[in-house]
């Protein structure tokens, strides 16, 4: 399997050899951010990929200011560069994104293993369209968004899930909660409807769905999130739901604790066979209370 380069990946491999070349040299941000005429905060967000640097100058100004002279070092990072400015296939939803959501779009792209927890809802690569807008709409007025914010949120969930039909997708584990599995999202027929896509998406080689019963006395992370590893040496990242967007973190402590988490979840859950069998007597209690 090829590892996946991305714009995205790229911006953060950058930044990650970036940060790396200014500790070696013992510089802080500050000093760093003075040798290009531009500000700590926009270094930092290059540095965790969050932004590219706009031009190549400032690339070779940083590099002469960190003492990189090797040719063969330079010319690597400065084809990062350019790969890193091309545009991701998100930009056009870009606009109805938190800043946060943005450079996890561009990591799960490049993801060779996605692993999720939901307590709440259906997780967003297992969501049919009618399932994410009945969501979409229920806030609308509350959130006061446009039918277009609604659309186009909608659009860019059902892009995203084409990763689970590429020729070399990513390895996909979910843990879902019975409540969410139960929380009534649009109508009964919408909600039978997503017990089918996620019976369907379960049937995948490459994904694998367990189900946390409600009366199971065990482990359960108040927090959902989705962790993404790379094939590349890339670190691993988190992101949780941060209330006013999503958080996306790389430090070592905070993955660890999260793998832990899914893990300790993972134990207690439903055995992946027993999945298809839960969300049939889901959608037959559905049918006898409608």
């Amino acid at each position: 399997m090829a590892a996946r380069r991305g714009p995205t990946f790229r911006r953060r491999e950058l930044g990650k050899e970036l940060r790396r070349l200014r500790e070696r040299k013992g510089y802080g941000t500050k000093e760093a951010a003075a040798a290009i005429e531009s500000s700590e905060a926009k270094l930092n967000r290059v540095e965790t990929g969050h932004n590219q640097l706009p031009r190549v100058r400032d690339l070779e100004d940083l590099l002469d200011f960190y003492g990189v002279t090797d040719i063969d070092d330079r010319d690597h990072l400065l084809a990062l560069h350019r790969e890193s400015l091309s545009h991701d296939w998100y930009r056009p939803y870009q606009n109805f994104l938190p800043s946060g959501a943005v450079l996890y779009m561009g990591l799960e792209t490049d993801a060779a293993a996605i692993k999720a927890w939901n307590s709440q809802l259906i997780f967003a690569l297992l969501q049919t369209e009618n399932y994410a807008r009945s969501i979409f709409m229920t806030s609308k007025a509350v959130d006061e968004r446009t039918t277009e914010f609604v659309e186009e949120n909608v659009a860019l969930r059902m892009k995203r899930k084409e990763i689970l039909h590429q020729d070399d997708p990513p390895e996909l584990r979910v843990i879902l909660d019975e409540a969410a599995l139960r929380r009534m999202i649009g109508s009964p027929e919408i909600m039978r409807e997503q017990y089918k896509e996620i019976e369907r998406v379960a049937a995948l080689d490459h994904v694998t769905i367990q189900i946390l019963p409600q009366n199971l006395v065990t482990y359960r992370s108040w927090a959902n999130f989705v962790m993404l590893t790379f094939d590349a040496k890339l670190d691993s990242v988190v992101m949780l739901d941060g209330g006013l967007g999503p958080i996306v973190t790389d430090k070592p402590r905070e993955v660890a604790a999260y793998e832990r988490r899914f893990d300790a979840m993972r134990e207690g859950a439903l055995a992946p066979v027993k999945t298809p069998e839960f969300l049939n007597r889901l959608a037959g209690e559905i049918d006898a209370d409608h």
